[in-house]
């Protein structure tokens, strides 16, 4: 085994499940951010946490509004995610400048992506500062699929996304 620095160690974790993390501001500005650093937290009930740095307009609009959508971008979602995650909501209207489109959430304001492969509606009920990040935990009240995708999309690092496909059915056991 080689020791090496963490930050070069930490490249080894792609691929990696990406979400979009959808919010929205008092004037009903929706943001959409790309972000790899989310979990399920909590089965029962269902919560999802994800971590997002201090200076990202996402942060700000994640306190202030007290809820969001975690989506898992579909296959073709792909150029959206990119110029999501490479422009930033205080400068530009994401949606008006990609292809996603947004639906009306059930439970909550802030709305859905079109064509996810599913979609999360979540209340916020818990923070903490961890380093230079701060984890949001939500509780998911509402949960939404897309019937017709196919695949959700992996991010292997530098903005190379792929297909990751989506199995059903019965999952193999080991004897």
């Amino acid at each position: 085994m080689k020791r090496i620095p963490s930050s070069e160690a930490l490249k080894r974790k792609y691929p990696e499940w990406i979400v979009l993390v959808v919010t929205m501001d008092q004037q009903g500005q929706v943001d959409v951010m790309p972000a790899g650093w989310c979990m399920v937290t909590s089965g029962r009930p269902l919560m999802f946490a994800v971590s997002v740095h201090p200076h990202r307009h996402t942060h700000t609009l994640l306190r202030e509004a007290g809820e969001f959508v975690i989506a898992f971008p579909a296959v073709g979602q792909g150029p959206a995610v990119w110029y999501c995650g490479s422009h930033s909501g205080r400068d530009v209207d994401k949606i008006a400048h990609t292809d996603l489109e947004l639906l009306p959430a059930a439970e909550i304001k802030t709305p859905l992506i079109k064509g996810a492969v599913a979609n999360f509606e979540c209340r916020l009920v818990q923070q903490m500062d961890t380093g230079d990040h701060t984890i949001f935990v939500g509780e998911v009240v509402a949960a939404h699929i897309e019937e017709e995708a196919s695949g959700r999309l992996l991010n292997f690092g530098d903005f190379r996304y792929a297909m990751a496909e989506i199995v059903s059915g019965t999952l193999y056991e080991a004897q």
